[in-house]
């Protein structure tokens, strides 16, 4: 009860049902659905264009919903059946789908970073605003890989005909139909970074946002509301009963010793202080291959965190590190998250060892991005020490 009770009463874990609601409501109300139809029209006439479409409108989910489990059964309901009718590659298709999917984990307002910072004593302003440069330029990465791809083999990613093809005129219009939920993510994410609110008090925002939203696109009804405080209160269950297990788990092992022995562990190697950052990072890329992210976290953080900062390293620096590495176990054969949930909605016929196979490309990439991050810190850095002056 002494550990469990501080963590469930912390008033940041409110912004969990709160981002988790605005998502759903938004989802709920077909906007989602919507967001890919317009990107999918702009972008379809280029080779590979849907699968960039998946990643671009993932990226901007993953600003409206912060976990990955509804990003990728989503993209995986409304884009893998549009990109295997294109007759496109099933591996780059499912790639684009898990991978764009996965950046939930990273790019604010990340479920994962709020926990990370309840755990780790981190800002989670700062986290967000850290987060958001490694989380756009994986992004890019994605699609970079994909256009490569799929020009030197056309026949990877198809583009549309001709005869399907919007003029310019057409495609401005569609822009329109995004502009209210861009907006709601801008004022959300905005009132954090300028710090003209909390974390909490924004998903408030963005939550009431959603509201208004869904009632301007004639989307509000008392059934979609209805639906998505279901769908609400089932995911913050869910993620506050693992944290529940988990603390429970973790209380259990620190009692018998094992925060002290794996700390002097780390410190008696005489790797000096990057080999230690690297075996840290080896440890979770292992551990997320088999184990929850919640866990991970509990089990891992309070004991890195204070050797992290012994050694001298920023914290917000290793906080947004945590969450690259995790989105990467997202991604991680055997048991990564985001195989499981394509697995649930990708057609019978598509064989487990494809959705592997897939994932092992943008997983490459993930292993770039997080070598990248380390080596050059102001990736993390940079962003945060312009907004808040600091980091």
């Amino acid at each position: 009860p002494s550990r469990i009770y501080p963590l469930m009463t912390d008033y940041q874990l409110s912004a969990i049902p709160l981002f988790i609601l605005m998502a759903t409501m938004l989802e709920r109300a077909g906007l989602i659905q919507e967001m890919f139809d317009v990107i999918y029209k702009l972008l379809g006439g280029i080779r590979g264009g849907l699968a960039s479409a998946t990643v671009f409108a993932s990226t901007i989910l993953a600003a409206m919903v912060g976990i990955i489990g509804a990003a990728v059964v989503t993209m995986g309901i409304i884009a893998l059946p549009a990109m295997l009718r294109r007759k496109y590659d099933p591996k780059i298709a499912m790639g684009a789908i898990m991978a764009g999917g996965t950046l939930g984990i990273l790019i604010p307002p990340s479920i994962l970073a709020i926990i990370y910072a309840v755990v780790a004593e981190q800002s989670v302003g700062e986290l967000f605003i850290g987060s958001v440069v490694p989380g756009l330029m994986l992004s890019g990465m994605y699609v970079t890989y994909i256009s490569v791809r799929c020009f030197l083999n056309p026949s990877l990613g198809p583009a549309i005909p001709v005869e399907e093809r919007l003029d310019a005129t057409e495609k401005l219009k569609l822009l329109g139909t995004m502009l209210a939920p861009i907006i709601l993510i801008a004022v959300v994410l905005g009132v954090i970074f300028t710090g003209v609110a909390t974390p909490v008090e924004a998903a408030g925002i963005g939550t009431f946002g959603s509201f208004v939203v869904a009632a301007l696109h004639r989307r509000l009804s008392w059934e979609t509301v209805h639906e998505a405080c279901v769908t609400t209160l089932k995911a913050s269950a869910m993620v506050l009963w693992i944290m529940f297990g988990a603390t429970v788990f973790v209380g259990l092992y620190n009692f018998h010793g094992g925060q002290q022995f794996v700390a002097g562990a780390l410190e008696s190697t005489g790797f000096g202080r990057w080999g230690i950052l690297i075996i840290m990072q080896i440890i979770l890329v292992v551990l997320g291959m088999f184990l929850d992210w919640v866990g991970i976290l509990l089990l891992c953080v309070p004991i890195f965190v204070p050797i992290i900062k012994s050694l001298g390293f920023d914290p917000l620096w290793f906080g947004v590190l945590y969450l690259v590495n995790m989105q990467m176990s997202f991604l991680s054969p055997p048991f990564g998250y985001a195989l499981f949930y394509l697995r649930s909605v990708a057609p019978p016929e598509i064989p487990m060892m494809d959705i592997y196979k897939a994932s092992l490309p943008f997983l490459g990439i993930q292993v770039f991005a997080l070598a990248l991050c380390m080596s050059y810190p102001p990736i993390i850095t940079w962003l945060p020490r312009l907004v808040y002056g600091s980091g």
